[in-house]
């Protein structure tokens, strides 16, 4: 569920996804290459769409999951902001800008530029050595001038309104690398577990629509939340439940009660608490505590 075993064949999935990666998993043959497991670049998987009536650059947005300025900032013709039917829109995979590349830049130094991973940057743009455009994830073109604004879902000063508990408190088991309980093996966990007595009220961190409430295999009882800007939070293991699927929320809306429902990674009671992205690999884990 929230371990995922990890073996030698490729930590930047698991790192990106909190997922379980085998080589089987991934194609990846006994003397393969870094290629065998790079997911294709982000411009390669650009699609078209033609504005029909009745349909909007937020509407078209929606429907690729994506937010407007994304859209806007891959078709100059939409910076207007209107959508003029018959127009052809290049559609990106998910959000971010497509940017030239100066001549002789590395990964690195457009991660710093943008202030994104440099890994981020060689996945996204298929595995391959910087040159001519490039794609860069999770940064928004802005409609106040050319220069591209990082999302506040990607500031590491941009926060949640407020905490899932009552009071913050020290996680149990962190995000990342972690021995598993009997610490036979390195296991990934893709968010924190924060411990509070069965009973405590757990709480939205941020506004959104409820995508998901009910039981769900070893996350127990389940609520997931999907925010702006392509964000999601998950609370496991609750005891009740207190919204429904499809319920818009606030900061602060009660959500339930911690439990020990599902198949918890410790014994000790506690909320395990995911934040994800989404992006063309599904919805991929951060750390929470960068947002805290």
């Amino acid at each position: 569920m929230k371990f995922h075993r990890v073996t030698a064949v490729s930590i930047a999935i698991a790192l990106l996804t909190g997922g379980r990666v085998d080589a089987q998993d991934v194609g990846f043959p006994r003397m393969g290459t870094p290629q065998n497991v790079c997911p294709p670049s982000a411009l390669s998987q650009v699609r078209r769409h033609t504005i029909e009536p009745g349909e909007s650059i937020e509407s078209i947005a929606e429907r690729y999951n994506l937010i407007p300025a994304t859209l806007m900032g891959m078709n100059p013709a939409l910076r207007s902001g209107r959508a003029s039917v018959g127009t052809v829109v290049l559609v990106p995979p998910y959000n971010g800008i497509r940017v030239e590349v100066p001549t002789g830049s590395t990964w690195q130094d457009m991660a710093r530029e943008y202030d994104v991973r440099p890994d981020t940057l060689f996945e996204a743009n298929g595995c391959q050595p910087p040159s001519g455009v490039a794609f860069v994830p999770g940064v928004n073109w802005s409609p106040l001038s050319e220069t591209p604004d990082p999302p506040a879902s990607e500031k590491r000063s941009s926060g949640f309104a407020t905490y899932p508990l009552p009071d913050a408190v020290e996680p149990i088991v962190g995000y990342g690398w972690v021995l598993t309980p009997h610490r036979s093996q390195v296991m990934f966990h893709s968010g924190l577990d924060l411990p509070a007595p069965v009973g405590t009220t757990v709480r939205a961190v941020s506004g959104g629509i409820v995508a998901f409430a009910g039981e769900r295999e070893a996350y127990g009882n389940l609520v997931v939340i999907n925010h702006s800007q392509g964000r999601q939070t998950r609370y496991a293991h609750l005891d009740r439940l207190d919204v429904r699927q499809g319920q818009p929320v606030t900061a602060g809306t009660l959500l339930g009660t911690v439990g020990t429902t599902g198949t918890p990674d410790t014994p000790q009671p506690h909320l395990h608490f995911e934040v994800r992205t989404n992006s063309d690999l599904g919805w991929v884990a951060e750390n929470p505590a960068l947002r805290f």
